[in-house]
């Protein structure tokens, strides 16, 4: 029996495709290649090939003009954008890019935060046929440089007049950008560009832009999405209008108890990255209600008036959450109280899951004790969301199973998930119903999954990229000859279908003594203690399994308090020696995840935490691993060198 593909010309499904798909969406051992395991979905929904992004936008208007697509704030409220207005507003500003000298084909940066204008810029730039390469306004002059030269950016939007010259500032490494097409959001860039489109000297008229429009297909870029880069140079990955179309539209019909019409969220992930903008296209297919957030400060304030249906993070987010929580406990005399509760919704979380298959679900007196805390705690952290979020969606990274069942005790059901840049971000998500905390889900709609003979996670469908930007090197490494994607990343699948991932394959750890070593088991653990910051483990050709901690510095002060304990600084408190005996209780239930050769038996405590600003981390919060041991090469080799 052959192994069934998801691919197809222009990136869509044939309808033979989808016929063979439903006759083996199931978890399988093909006969041939028995070390081999399989997953493949059927699409649930078949999308024109010729259909791009703007074309969902232009369908939302017509059928339905004052559907809220956008919100802004305004003074205390919101105040919302229907679809008729967003293609008003979208149509001027790809009007002055025309004007201006922008083509089709033509790759236009846009450097900001996330914000109105960022959702607003990029359907302009794909209204006018060209394609978006988005940069983090957190970006150094060097990494912006990359990205745009290596891409050949003509044009820039970007937010402040700090990016124009950060820009301007490696102008000699960007030939190809025009210094006259850079625009400034805060600097009146959108009405620059709306005159240019309305200049009758300059405009391209209704029927040229409509022309442009409507040529471009779902076989046509999109973007240039260029991955972080925790090792080398970015790669610019290479996303289609097809790509977002099939598999948002997918991604609706598979789960419409979140993403349906009438839902709404607040986007505060940056929008440079795939995740945030995926979301962007998903909430055009679903018909909901995209408000953004641009400033984590304001946050919570934006959270509670917002009053979203489902919120997006990555774990580092849910992590903050419950270690706030906690601490805002213990300061006020509730610290037991809190922990009761949390291991009340954990409890009753996992009762829920063994009801699923079979089990008894929650007792009586659990399920006393759940109302009980619900009314006491669980009712105010669900309030600090807007108080109508019931389901959280999160990616980017593993969240730790305990969180999954804190969250899904407290009425916040986390529906993990899992991809990559390359596949446009989910190839696989936990579904409302059906989930298991420990996994990343079952592969959306279209979508197929491999698991290699040697544990390696393949991805096939129309939702992969079509390869990197100017790079057959590149290419040629990250598919194999039957087109399936590596992604790099260690896992297994269940005979359910659940996904698991289990590690990086370029992260393994191999000790002195051949155990091989998965750190983001430990990493994961260690980071849920509210003092932990950041995890990461070492030990390659080393003798034993070591690890670098950092503190966290918002959580600190208030913990030692909470405790009698004098107000350390950071320095300080990584050689006091009761913070070192909690930091030992927190690495103690991390080895209890994992076998004694793989346990960690020293650890060490940095004065400094990893960050983007210092270049441990990536924009999407992953740690830059030969960075960070670069950075900490003495305190690496102190944990090796003879103990005292």
């Amino acid at each position: 029996m052959s192994t069934p593909t998801v691919s197809a010309p222009e990136g869509v499904l044939t309808a033979l495709d989808a016929t063979r798909l439903a006759r083996v969406g199931r978890t399988r051992r093909p006969a041939r290649r028995s070390a081999v395991i399989e997953r493949a979905e059927p699409l649930d929904v078949q999308v024109d090939p010729a259909q791009s992004v703007t074309d969902l936008l232009v369908q939302v208007a017509t059928e339905s003009p004052g559907l809220p697509l956008l919100a802004r704030p305004v003074g205390d409220g919101w105040e919302e954008l229907g679809a008729a207005e967003v293609v008003r507003r979208v149509r001027a500003l790809a009007a002055g890019l025309a004007a201006s000298g922008v083509a089709p084909g033509d790759r236009v940066a846009l450097l900001s935060r996330t914000r109105l204008e960022w959702t607003l810029a990029d359907y302009a730039i794909w209204w006018a046929g060209a394609v978006t390469v988005p940069v983090y306004e957190t970006s150094s002059a060097e990494q912006a440089a990359w990205i745009v030269s290596d891409s050949g950016c003509t044009a820039a939007i970007v937010e402040q007049p700090r990016h124009r010259d950060l820009l301007a500032s490696v102008a000699s490494e960007t030939p190809e950008l025009d210094p006259q097409r850079v625009w400034v959001i805060d600097d009146g860039g959108f009405g620059a560009l709306e005159a240019l489109g309305a200049d009758a000297s300059l405009a391209v008229g209704e029927a040229e832009l409509e022309r442009r429009r409507s040529a471009v297909t779902g076989a046509d870029l999109a973007t240039i999405i260029y991955t972080s880069g925790t090792t080398g140079r970015p790669k610019g990955c290479q996303l289609t209008h097809a790509n977002f179309v099939v598999l948002s539209r997918n991604a609706v019909s598979a789960i419409p108890e979140v993403f349906a019409a009438g839902g709404s969220t607040l986007l505060f992930l940056p929008l440079a990255h795939v995740f945030a903008r995926f979301i962007q296209v998903l909430c055009l297919a679903g018909r909901t209600t995209l408000a953004h957030t641009p400033d984590s400060k304001d946050l919570t304030r934006d959270l509670a008036s917002f009053r979203p249906t489902y919120v997006l993070a990555v774990p580092r987010v849910f992590e903050k959450v419950y270690a706030s929580a906690e601490q805002k406990a213990i300061e006020g005399g509730k610290g037991k109280v809190f922990a009761k509760a949390a291991a009340v919704a954990e409890a009753y979380s996992r009762a829920q899951d063994d009801a699923v298959v079979g089990g008894r679900g929650p007792g009586l007196a659990l399920r006393v004790q759940h109302a009980l805390f619900d009314r006491l705690v669980y009712a105010k952290l669900r309030a600090a969301l807007g108080g109508r979020a019931t389901y959280a969606v999160s990616g980017g990274g593993p969240l730790g199973e305990r969180l999954g069942h804190f969250f899904k005790g407290v009425g916040l059901t986390v529906l993990q998930g899992y991809g990559l840049t390359e596949t446009t971000a989910p190839t696989t998500v936990n579904r409302p119903g059906r989930v298991k905390v420990a996994s990343v889900g079952r592969p959306l709609p279209g979508c197929s999954i491999r698991i290699d003979t040697d544990g390696e996670v393949l991805v096939k469908g129309p939702h992969v990229c079509t390869g990197y930007w100017h790079n057959p090197a590149a290419d040629a490494e990250a598919f194999d000859a039957d087109g399936w994607f590596r992604t790099g990343d260690l896992g297994s699948l269940d005979e359910d279908g659940f996904l698991s991932i289990t590690g990086r394959k370029k992260e393994i750890i191999v000790t002195a003594g051949g155990k091989n070593v998965a750190p983001a088991v430990l990493e994961d653990r260690l980071r849920a203690h509210p003092l932990v910051s950041q995890a990461l483990v070492v030990g390659d050709a080393r003798p034993y399994v070591a690890c670098l901690i950092t503190l966290d510095a918002d959580v600190l002060p208030g913990w030692l308090r909470a405790r009698g304990m004098p107000v350390l600084d950071v320095a300080a408190a990584a050689k006091d020696a009761g913070v070192r005996a909690v930091l030992q209780e927190a690495v103690d239930q991390a080895n209890a995840a994992v076998s004694r050769a793989e346990g960690i038996k020293r650890f060490a405590v940095l004065e400094d935490d990893f960050t983007e600003a210092n270049g441990l981390l990536t924009p999407s919060l992953k740690l830059r691993r030969r960075q960070v041991v670069a950075a900490h090469a003495d305190a690496v080799e102190e944990l090796y060198s003879s103990r005292s």
